[in-house]
């Protein structure tokens, strides 16, 4: 985690800003070496709302904008009870496999940096987390939200299911 910042929204809302990862990446040219930058953002409300961006640009200033804008678009809602999860979920996401499990109030979020920018940014307070595959920060922000939005689908599965 680079930088956290919180801005205010046109509507209003505060949304929890989190770089989680910047990449220089370089190209060979005729001339020599072109550097550019990858940055990987993740957004949320702090209320159950979250998402991630991936912006590529010559400047670091320049990729975290582009995205900060492509997070903001994707943003999912995610199921909160109390200040954790209501179960135990494991996210996968390629070669990531992420464990996410509900934890009594005080334990706080025990979590890699870039589960507990996600974790963080949807307001999530008490979680236990472990990462059971791939540590590339862009697989581990996509299978924390992947399981994060999987516990809603389940949780509205078992309602429909249990009355």
């Amino acid at each position: 985690m680079r930088e956290n910042r919180k801005k205010e929204e046109a509507e209003g809302q505060e949304l929890v800003e989190k770089v989680v990862n910047v990449n220089r990446v370089g190209k060979v040219v005729k001339g020599g070496r072109k550097f550019g930058f990858s940055s990987l953002v993740v957004v949320g409300d702090g209320g159950g709302k979250v998402g991630y961006g991936i912006g590529k640009a010559n400047a670091v200033p320049e990729s975290i904008k582009k995205a900060l804008q492509s997070a903001k678009k994707n943003m999912v809602d995610v199921l909160i009870v109390d200040t954790t999860i209501p179960f135990e979920i494991i996210g996968r996401y390629d070669a990531a496999r992420i464990m996410l499990k509900p934890a009594s109030k005080g334990t706080g979020v025990i979590a890699g940096s870039a589960v507990r920018a996600v974790l963080e940014a949807v307001g999530i307070q008490n979680a236990l987390t472990k990462c059971l595959g791939s540590n590339n920060p862009t697989n581990v922000v996509r299978a924390t939200i992947e399981g994060l939005r999987n516990i809603s689908e389940i949780y509205e599965l078992s309602k429909k299911r249990h009355g």
